[in-house]
């Protein structure tokens, strides 16, 4: 099927920002990009606004999608464990248009929504305050979501070192930091499933 005029423009979109970073995203930037005239991209997006936010939606779902792929599922069709996995696995191919639109989408609630959604479902999220006395006194269920939440900001640090480093890591020490960062999240489900905390679950409920 071919491509609507709005996917090929968001493409050529993501191209530039790829290219030569995201305050180079203009209307003419776009258009010579994608091939078109200027009249064409504002009949599509009436503002450059509307494209920039449309653009951080569409990029999300391109992650996504090769959250997906590297997973061999859908976030709903897989465990806490294999969605981690592939979060901390595609943290090993960084995406420049993916780190500078994230970086400007920290500024705009709207458009830091489309990152969010995909982070809460497949990456632990900050641990929540306790509710109750109770809670504040379950000293394993605070230290496993503790513990997975390091796990997550290790991997976002994996993907952000190789996203700005002019080396990278070598090929073997790359998988070593993976397979730890993995393990220290594997522990934490341990612990959490040893306290009766159910990261799947509570997973699922911040999706709804």
């Amino acid at each position: 099927m071919r491509p609507s005029k709005r996917h090929e423009i968001l493409d050529a979109a993501t191209r530039v920002v790829q290219r030569d970073g995201v305050t180079t995203l203009t209307y003419e930037s776009v258009a010579a990009e994608a091939g078109m005239t200027k009249g064409g991209l504002l009949y599509h997006f009436p503002s450059r606004e509307e494209l920039l936010l449309e653009l951080h939606r569409h990029v999300a779902a391109q992650w996504e999608r090769s959250l997906e792929a590297q997973a061999g599922g859908t976030a709903d069709e897989l465990t806490w464990d294999e969605r981690f996995r592939a979060f901390v696995r595609l943290s090993q191919n960084p995406d420049r248009a993916e780190l500078l639109l994230m970086l400007e989408a920290s500024e705009d609630p709207v458009a830091n929504a489309a990152w969010d959604e995909v982070y809460a479902r497949w990456a632990p999220q900050p641990p929540a305050p306790p509710e109750s006395q109770d809670q504040a006194d379950d000293d394993a269920a605070e230290a496993a979501a503790v513990q997975r939440f390091i796990a997550r900001l290790a991997a976002d640090g994996l993907w952000f070192y190789e996203a700005l480093s002019t080396e990278g890591l070598d090929v073997r020490m790359r998988e070593r930091v993976t397979e730890e960062i993995i393990a220290l999240a594997q522990r934490a489900e341990a612990l959490a499933a040893s306290s009766g905390d159910d990261p799947a679950a509570r997973s699922a409920d911040s999706t709804e």
